[in-house]
Protein backbone atom coordinates (compact mmCIF):
# COMPACT_ATOMS: atom_id res chain seq x y z
CA UNK A 1 0.00 0.00 0.00
CA UNK A 2 2.91 1.98 0.81
CA UNK A 3 4.17 1.51 -2.96
CA UNK A 4 0.88 2.64 -4.34
CA UNK A 5 0.94 5.47 -2.57
CA UNK A 6 4.50 6.55 -3.39
CA UNK A 7 4.03 5.69 -6.96
CA UNK A 8 0.91 8.12 -6.78
CA UNK A 9 2.36 10.97 -5.61
CA UNK A 10 5.17 10.73 -8.38
CA UNK A 11 2.59 10.06 -11.01
CA UNK A 12 0.50 13.46 -9.80
CA UNK A 13 3.28 15.60 -8.96
CA UNK A 14 5.36 14.93 -12.74
CA UNK A 15 2.18 14.64 -14.95
CA UNK A 16 1.85 18.24 -15.22
CA UNK A 17 5.58 18.33 -16.45
CA UNK A 18 4.65 15.85 -19.35
CA UNK A 19 1.86 17.67 -20.69
CA UNK A 20 3.68 21.31 -20.34
CA UNK A 21 4.58 23.09 -23.26
CA UNK A 22 8.22 24.00 -23.55
CA UNK A 23 8.04 27.93 -25.55
CA UNK A 24 5.56 29.62 -26.79
CA UNK A 25 5.49 28.64 -30.65
CA UNK A 26 6.90 30.15 -33.62
CA UNK A 27 5.68 34.29 -33.83
CA UNK A 28 5.87 36.36 -36.64
CA UNK A 29 6.05 40.56 -36.35
CA UNK A 30 4.73 42.08 -39.38
CA UNK A 31 7.09 45.09 -40.44
CA UNK A 32 6.40 47.62 -43.14
CA UNK A 33 10.48 47.30 -44.36
CA UNK A 34 13.04 44.38 -44.53
CA UNK A 35 10.65 41.62 -44.31
CA UNK A 36 8.82 40.03 -41.75
CA UNK A 37 10.41 38.59 -38.83
CA UNK A 38 10.27 35.09 -37.40
CA UNK A 39 10.58 34.65 -33.60
CA UNK A 40 11.25 30.81 -32.63
CA UNK A 41 10.05 30.73 -28.63
CA UNK A 42 11.35 26.79 -29.04
CA UNK A 43 15.22 27.89 -30.23
CA UNK A 44 15.17 30.22 -27.89
CA UNK A 45 14.35 28.53 -25.07
CA UNK A 46 15.57 24.97 -26.39
CA UNK A 47 18.69 25.81 -28.44
CA UNK A 48 20.02 28.55 -26.50
CA UNK A 49 18.73 27.25 -22.97
CA UNK A 50 16.73 30.63 -22.05
CA UNK A 51 13.83 30.69 -19.66
CA UNK A 52 10.71 32.70 -20.02
CA UNK A 53 11.50 34.68 -17.25
CA UNK A 54 14.66 35.76 -19.25
CA UNK A 55 12.86 38.14 -21.23
CA UNK A 56 8.98 37.94 -19.97
CA UNK A 57 8.22 40.24 -18.24
CA UNK A 58 11.19 42.56 -18.33
CA UNK A 59 12.10 42.52 -21.92
CA UNK A 60 8.98 41.62 -23.59
CA UNK A 61 5.40 41.45 -22.13
CA UNK A 62 2.95 38.94 -23.56
CA UNK A 63 0.86 38.56 -26.58
CA UNK A 64 -1.79 40.10 -25.50
CA UNK A 65 0.16 43.10 -23.90
CA UNK A 66 2.65 43.45 -26.92
CA UNK A 67 4.27 46.75 -27.58
CA UNK A 68 5.95 47.81 -30.33
CA UNK A 69 9.47 47.77 -30.69
CA UNK A 70 11.46 49.89 -33.33
CA UNK A 71 15.19 48.57 -34.96
CA UNK A 72 16.56 52.01 -33.50
CA UNK A 73 15.38 50.76 -30.28
CA UNK A 74 17.04 47.08 -30.43
CA UNK A 75 20.36 49.16 -31.66
CA UNK A 76 20.13 51.16 -28.25
CA UNK A 77 19.78 47.47 -26.44
CA UNK A 78 16.36 47.26 -25.94
CA UNK A 79 14.10 44.33 -26.77
CA UNK A 80 16.21 41.97 -28.89
CA UNK A 81 18.94 43.78 -28.66
CA UNK A 82 19.66 43.46 -24.82
CA UNK A 83 21.05 39.57 -26.23
CA UNK A 84 21.59 40.08 -29.62
CA UNK A 85 24.33 42.42 -29.45
CA UNK A 86 27.56 40.72 -30.60
CA UNK A 87 28.37 39.56 -27.24
CA UNK A 88 25.72 37.62 -26.14
CA UNK A 89 24.03 36.74 -29.37
CA UNK A 90 24.70 37.93 -33.23
CA UNK A 91 24.27 41.70 -33.80
CA UNK A 92 20.85 42.93 -34.70
CA UNK A 93 22.95 45.87 -36.55
CA UNK A 94 24.91 43.53 -38.84
CA UNK A 95 22.79 40.25 -39.36
CA UNK A 96 19.71 41.83 -40.77
CA UNK A 97 18.64 38.36 -42.72
CA UNK A 98 18.98 36.07 -39.64
CA UNK A 99 15.59 37.49 -38.69
CA UNK A 100 14.00 39.31 -41.35
CA UNK A 101 12.56 36.89 -44.08
CA UNK A 102 11.13 38.36 -47.33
Amino acid sequence: MKLFIIGLLIILLTAPLSFSRVGGGDITFKVKRGGDVSFSHDSHVSNAGLQCTDCHASLYMTKEKHRKVTMAQMQKGQSCGACHNAKKAFDVKANCSNCHKK
